[in-house]
């Protein structure tokens, strides 16, 4: 469940910043169509840190009706708070989600003991898997790849985001969480090598507009074709590249709204791309064959 090509989904909104829904079943159609095995929804890339509540819910639900099980949802629940994570996470719990991913407490800098307290008071009170997300460019905290070990025996945790961009770290977590613990990518940049080292598969910003080709990376690179996997990554590298010139999800929602997918809403404190990234990011489309 999960492994392969997953996507990091933004939030379609409206120019007031109110969420969009028309256009989200628009995304999860096209998501469908193009191949993506999971889909996250109000993640990083969901501008889960300014979802309200009742918002981040409602988002979550609605995922849930559109999909109507043809392919697996995956809930963002995560905040800087145990109380907070475990009050959200259990409001979804019994929707008809695949699992949770969860992000590291950001902020509070806790230290690799509280990291591993606060992952299995929560773990303790699902009752769906668990995705770790480690982050260390957004949070300020690392989870080492100790804990994340550590934290694989629990069975309702099942699977690591590991979005350090250190490839390195595939090998270390597979020999100590073993073959069922999946291993994901969270930095596109650098998930093709991480692929073809033994990692399961990928949670991609640049799926949000290239899912074909994020589809097609997974596939090739996950079966050890190494030279396959470089040429298609190769296609797209421009993307992943691009798509962080300003912070994510900037760049890609501006790039959805060029292809006509969402409109150019998005939420304070973040702010439209500047133009000055206007033509890199058209070109990089063009170079994928995603923009004629």
């Amino acid at each position: 469940m999960f492994s392969g090509s997953a996507v990091a989904l933004v939030s379609p909104m409206e120019i007031d910043g109110s969420l969009n829904f028309e256009n989200l079943a628009r995304l999860i159609e096209f998501h469908i169509h193009s191949g993506t095995e999971s889909i996250v929804i109000a993640g990083t890339t969901g501008e889960s840190a300014t979802l309200a509540y009742d918002e981040h819910i409602q988002l979550v639900e609605r995922a849930c009706e559109i999909s109507n099980g043809r392919v697996p949802i995956i809930a963002g629940s995560g905040s800087n708070s145990t109380r907070q994570t475990i009050e959200l996470s259990r409001a979804i719990n019994d929707l008809p989600i695949s699992g949770f991913l969860i992000v590291t407490p950001y902020y509070n800098k806790p230290t690799q003991f509280g990291m591993v307290k606060h992952y299995l008071e929560i773990a303790d009170q699902l009752t769906k898997p668990i995705i770790l997300y480690n982050v260390p460019g957004r949070t300020g905290v690392d989870l080492k790849v100790e804990s994340v070990i550590e934290l694989s025996s629990h069975k309702n945790i099942v699977a690591v985001k590991e979005a350090t961009g250190e490839v390195d770290r595939v090998k270390l977590l597979r020999q100590g969480c073993g073959e069922d613990f999946k291993i994901l990518s969270g930095d596109d940049i650098t998930c093709c090598e991480f692929m073809l080292l033994g990692g399961d598969g990928c949670i991609s910003v640049t799926a949000n507009v290239a899912p074909k080709h994020m589809r097609s990376l997974c596939d090739v690179a996950r079966s050890g074709n190494r030279e396959q996997a470089e040429k298609v990554d190769k296609e797209i590298a421009s993307l992943h590249k691009n798509l962080f010139l300003e912070s994510n999800p900037i760049p890609v929602k501006w790039a959805l709204d060029k292809l006509g997918y969402i409109g150019p809403g998005i939420r304070l404190p973040l702010t439209t791309l500047n133009g000055l990234h206007h033509e890199a990011i058209s070109r990089s489309l063009k170079d994928a064959s995603i923009l004629s």
